[in-house]
């Protein structure tokens, strides 16, 4: 029910790896996963987050939407959709006075202050909805919509390499968050996917070319609204495969190029993420670029990792190996690594992975994990030095 109160579920416990203090923030045997690291589960001044629980479903795994308050633990449901909201479909404002979220065929928008929801779009054709997001200057929703090539999707990426080959339409698609209208701004004849509004200008997002990193020709695309054309961000050849792109809090873009072969992928085999064989001779990096496509530093990595966040100050980016949290200190153009704690997820759906993500200030991290079954909410608070380290 709308305005359910939970009690804490906080407690503590010591990484054995790396000795930090550990948050586990959730733990009534429910499900429980953050927003997706495009987004940010944190309000601006990072005392509460905002996640998707099973916690009031009468069946495992429909999620509704909840937010907690970091000092108190105490949790507060914010929907009650029947059937629940689609895993990882929902976005919010920094300030977290506007969520939105994707329900069956509709798009609805809660305001936070009064817990009302309103419809304001709803799908009618035979067209999949994706990940919506609001632009900065909160009057718009952007979203791709994705002709249905009814390819059945599952857990480990069944399904994901045909929905490539059999998506042949997608279109990007502006909703004005005051109800006065909807229009398709960009069409495609490509899977779309991993629409997000510019953090600084609401005339700019960018978008990917969906699909295994190693079969896709070009990732990252960065849209002009207002021209409704397109800049391609790194130009790629037959050696690249790329994702994990997101736009930093100052309005560039990092990404991750696993270099030739790497279909971007990870599963509960574990097989295609952190080592890097010898035989390789392209070294993979994380590359940080502006929007109009000019690459301003490249990282070489000595190993795979799977998705990155980076602090305010871009000098620090989390990472997720197979087991452990990472740490990656910039500088220049090297870089240093060290284990932040362990995380054990199993990696077997999109809701288990862990998605670190730093809070607006950068001195907490939250990831996910299914380490003990459920899957939990998990804090780390980094140390001053932590950000400073060469």
């Amino acid at each position: 029910m709308i305005g359910s109160e939970f009690s804490s579920e906080i407690k503590q416990y010591k990484d054995k790896k790396t000795g930090r203090e550990i948050f586990q923030l959730t733990g009534d045997g429910s499900n429980n996963f953050h927003f997706y690291f495009t987004d940010n589960s944190f309000s601006l001044h990072d005392e509460d987050i905002y996640f998707l629980s099973d916690r009031s479903s009468q069946k495992k795994e429909i999620y509704n939407l909840f937010k907690m308050n970091l000092e108190s633990g105490k949790i507060i449901q914010l929907t009650d959709e029947e059937n629940g909201i689609e895993p990882s479909y929902h976005t919010k404002t920094p300030e977290s006075d506007i969520i939105v979220y994707i329900t069956g065929s509709k798009v609805k928008k809660i305001d936070n202050r009064t817990y009302k929801t309103t419809v304001l779009y709803e799908e009618k054709d035979n067209v999949l909805l994706g990940h919506p997001h609001i632009s900065p200057n909160k009057k718009h929703i952007g979203l791709i919509r994705t002709e249905n090539a009814s390819i059945a999707r599952g857990a480990n990426y069944i399904g994901f390499k045909e929905t490539m080959f059999a998506t042949k339409k997608s279109w990007i698609t502006i909703i004005h968050l005051d109800g006065t209208g909807v229009e398709n701004i960009y069409e495609d004849t490509h899977w779309l996917g991993h629409f997000q509004f510019s953090p600084t200008d609401s005339n700019l997002a960018m978008f990917c070319h969906e699909g295994p990193w190693n079969l896709v020709h070009q990732r990252i695309w960065v849209l002009d609204i207002e021209k409704q054309s397109v800049t391609p961000i790194y130009r790629q050849n037959e050696h690249d495969c790329i994702g994990h792109e997101f736009w930093t809090f100052n309005g560039l873009i990092f990404f991750d190029n696993r270099r030739k072969g790497h279909d971007g992928t990870i599963t509960v085999h574990k097989t295609q993420a952190t080592i890097l064989e010898k035989s390789i001779k392209d070294i993979p990096f994380v590359g940080l670029s502006n929007s109009k496509g000019v690459i301003l530093k490249q990282y070489d990595l000595p190993s795979y990792c799977n998705h990155y966040h980076s602090n305010p100050n871009n000098t620090l980016l989390v990472g997720d190996e197979v087991e452990d949290l990472l740490l990656i200190h910039l500088q220049e153009d090297k870089v240093s690594i060290e284990t932040l704690c362990t995380h054990k997820t199993s990696w077997n759906t999109q809701q288990t992975h862990c998605h670190p993500t730093f809070s607006w200030d950068g001195t907490q991290i939250l990831f996910t994990s299914d380490r003990d079954g459920p899957c939990n909410l998990y804090l780390v608070k980094l140390d001053k030095e932590d950000g400073r380290k060469p």
